[in-house]
Parts: C-alpha cells; structure tokens; sequence
C-alpha cells in the first residue's frame, strides 16, 4: 500500500502542491536571510575598522538581501587589477622624483627634536622627504585665489597642469577654460585632469572645446560597468593641483568653480600658493595621476626645472588614497594629535570621525591641550550633518570648544598645532576622505605660517557661534533620534 501511494498520481500531486505552497517559499527564504547573517558576521570583519564593520552588520541583520547588494557595491574599497600595478609603477616614480629633487643638494632643514617623530612618519606615508627653501602663500579670498591661478596661467612659457575634483561648466570654469585656450595657443603645453564624477558637467561641455584648442583632457577614475580599468563610483580624485611652469604651485581646498554651485550655501576654502622645491613634490602628484589615468610617461626636463630659493619654509607633501597600503591622512592627524602640547584648532567642513581620531582628541585635552574645532553651521549635506552632530556632544563632554562658523559654508580644510605644524590641504576629517578619496595634503613646519593661519582661524572664532555643553543637551528629543541614526552610518558617509 505504502509503495502504491508513492507512485499514486494523487498523493504526488499533493506533495507538488506542498513543495510549490506560499508557506515553502517563505521558509526558503528565512533560511537564506539567516545564511546571509551569519557567513557576513564571519566575512565582513575581516581587516577591517570596529566602526566598519559595525555599521555594516546592522544594516545586512537588518535587510540582508538589500544589504548584500550593497556590501557587494560598496563594501570593500576595490580597485580594478591594473590600476593596483599601475599605483605600484607610479610610487617608484615618486621616489625617482624625489631622488632627483635630493641630489640638487637642498638647505639644510633645522627643525626641533620634538618634531623629528612626525616628519620621519610622514615621509614614511607619503615619500616626500622635507624640503627648505619654500615660500608659501595663504590664500583665503575666493576670488583671489581664482584671480592669481589665471595671472600666473597667463605667464606661464611651457606647460600648465591641472587637476581639480570640481571643473564646473559655470562662470569659473568658463574663465578658467578661456585662460587655458590663451596659453595653448602661445605654444604652451596644457594637460587637465578632472574627476569623472565630480567635473561630470565640465567634461561633457568644456573637454572637446578645449582639446580642439590643443589641450589635453584626461577623466580620472571614470566609472562604468563596461569600462576595463573602472574604479568604484564612490572612490574618487578630490585633489586640487595647479602647477606652471614647475615653478609655482596652488593647492588646498578650492575648486574651479562658482562659490555658490551649492545653491544659498556660498563656499569659503583656503588655498596656497608654493614656490620652491616643494612645487616639484606637487608636480610629481600630477604626473602619477596622469599616469595612472593615461599610462604615457611624460619625459620633459622642463617639467622639474632647477629650483631657486624662494624662502625658508620647511614642507613637504602627504598624498593619500586607496591605492595607499594605508590610510595617509588619518594616521597622520592622529599622530601630530599625540604631539600636540598646547593648542590644537581643526577646521573642517565634514567631521564624521573614526575611533582614533577621537581618542587622540580626548587624549589631547585630558592632557591640558586647548582644542578647537570649527566647523560650518550651515550645512550643504544633511544627512552627513546629522551624524557629524552626533559626535557634538562626546566632544564637548571631553572639553573640546566647538565653533559654528556662520557666513557661509566653510569648505577649508586645515589644522594647526600648537605654534609649529600646520596640516592644510583637501582632506575632510571624516572616514570617506580617510579611506576613499585620493587626497593631497601639505605639511609645514614654520611658526610664520602657523601664525598667518591662525589669524584666519581667529577670523573663524569671530564669526561664529560657539557651542556649549548644557545648550546641547537641550536639543529636541527628535533631533538626538536623527542624529544617533545618522551616527549608525557613520563608515557609508
């Protein structure tokens, strides 16, 4: 009976139904939700940050399918093979750079003791040894520092590079591209790097303008699915580079674009202007992303012209990106964090920090340092404010003063410790710009140029609103729920 049953067509039927049944079909998929949690809980901390993989985890215990999507997206920094070999090329071409930058018997850099520490670390990081002989310009007028890049484009007699995350198709960047045109039709050799997705606009309207005009036009990173060498979307080019003639240099925070590209959220940024032997570092950066971008190595000796003294400033340069074995940026800050023995001012548009860096603060005050941080009060990210603001309150709690600059949204991106370091380039201080972004930074070691950006800082202090404590603590109930959330996401930002 048993076997004729088995073979009975009703009785299989039966089962059919039961295999095909709602209730089958979500029993399969509760097993793979739950498959999914635990074999992420093993994977996902692999060599990766506590915070990471925290957030993470939350989001595919959550909703593991959609999770799993976008760990698979976004989870690990992924670099396509051949831009991974080409980054190694390009390193030992820094170092090639550097040799010859070496061998033209540079000053002497006297620097203190104490300071010995830091400046063998970031040589480490980034291979730029400490250079003399530098003059560096602050530049924290907008549209000074738009007007001196096109005076001294306007001069230059053999090449111009550029290379800015932002070259928007607006006023700026129509100026700047009317600046480009004028030189290469003296003859000058111009080559412009823009980041595919953050000059999107100004590739698509100024790139087959300008490269009639003979200049040459390179996208950094592009993206797509198709694309041999694509990278991420989200892993992207946020340096700002200028150099002419190989003489003199810009770089900081600024973009080639409006001030205003962010509608009632007008930027304010700092930047520099360098001459000495430290524009040759700078020029190196160019040429690295150049290759990187292009794979054509650029044999011109005018492009590393004997240098001149121009000054007595120590510098020296700390690139930073995913192609790094390590996280430039952010290893640095903490350990002149550690140095710090009176005062410490961090200026930043985004704070969204990692576990070290806030140790390293609450290091600094417990041990009598003065630390401020300024911040913008506006914000042009909500999202990204709201779990800056979640840090507000663990700041304040370890005596930090928290500043909220009011005129407009402060883009600047610096830091300054005690009397002697200065740390001012295009790196935010949070985990995206640690981990993600390529980044260029320059580190100073001259107590007049410290000066000179205090000076903007207690600018910043005068215009605006610091934070106390109690006043924190009473924001709505709604606002700490926001915050907190946004804070679970902290790694995605």
């Amino acid at each position: 009976m048993i076997r004729r049953s088995f073979f009975n067509p009703e009785i299989k039927n039966q089962n059919s139904k039961i295999t095909n049944s709602p209730m089958s079909w979500s029993l399969l998929y509760l097993a793979s939700e739950w498959s999914i949690r635990f074999i992420m809980l093993a994977y996902v901390p692999q060599r990766r940050s506590t915070a990471a993989s925290r957030t993470w985890l939350l989001l595919i215990f959550l909703l593991p399918w959609p999770g799993l999507l976008l760990y698979a997206i976004f989870g690990r920094i992924y670099l396509p093979k051949r831009r991974i070999a080409i980054q190694k090329i390009a390193s030992h071409r820094i170092c090639e750079v550097q040799k010859k930058i070496a061998g033209r018997g540079m000053p002497p850099v006297n620097l203190p003791l104490r300071l010995a520490s830091i400046v063998r670390f970031a040589q480490k990081l980034g291979d730029f040894e400490v250079t003399t002989g530098n003059s560096i310009e602050l530049l924290p007028d907008y549209e000074e520092s738009i007007a001196r890049l096109i005076s001294d484009i306007d001069t230059a007699t053999h090449h111009v590079h550029l290379l800015f995350y932002i070259f928007e198709a607006d006023a700026t960047g129509r100026q700047m591209a009317e600046t480009l045109l004028r030189a290469a039709a003296r003859g000058v050799k111009c080559r412009v790097l823009m980041d595919a997705v953050g000059s999107k606009h100004g590739l698509r309207v100024f790139a087959p303008e300008l490269t009639k005009g003979g200049i040459e036009v390179s996208a950094m990173m592009p993206v797509g699915f198709l694309r041999r060498s694509a990278a991420r979307f989200d892993l992207r080019n946020h340096r700002k580079i200028a150099v002419i003639d190989g003489r003199t240099g810009y770089t900081g925070s600024q973009n080639i674009v409006d001030p205003g590209f962010v509608r009632d959220h007008p930027n304010e940024e700092l930047m520099m202007r360098l001459t000495g032997p430290v524009v040759a570092q700078l020029q190196a950066v160019f040429l690295v992303d150049h290759y990187l971008e292009t794979g054509l190595t650029i044999e011109e000796p005018e492009l590393l012209p004997e240098w001149t003294v121009k000054g007595d400033t120590p510098a020296h340069l700390v690139p930073s990106g995913p192609g790094y074995q390590r996280q430039n940026g952010q290893e640095l800050i903490v350990a002149m964090l550690y140095e710090a023995r009176t005062r410490v001012v961090i200026t930043t548009p985004y704070f969204i920090p990692d576990d070290p860096f806030l140790q390293a603060i609450r290091s600094a005050t417990a041990r009598g340092v003065e630390v401020h941080l300024i911040v913008s009060k506006h914000a042009n990210q909500p999202f990204s404010q709201l779990a800056q603001r979640a840090y507000y309150e663990d700041l304040l709690d370890a005596g930090v003063e928290i500043h909220l600059y009011r005129p407009r949204f402060l883009h600047a991106k610096h830091i300054s410790i005690d009397d002697e370091m200065a740390f001012i380039g295009s790196t935010n201080m949070d985990i995206r710009s640690f981990a993600l972004n390529a980044e260029i930074n320059v580190v100073v070691y001259d107590s007049t140029v410290v000066a000179q950006l205090q000076k903007i800082q207690e600018r910043y202090f005068a215009n605006s609103d610091r934070l106390t404590l109690d006043e924190w603590r009473c924001r709505p109930l709604s606002a700490k729920i926001a915050q907190n959330s946004a804070r679970l996401a902290d790694s995605l930002l």
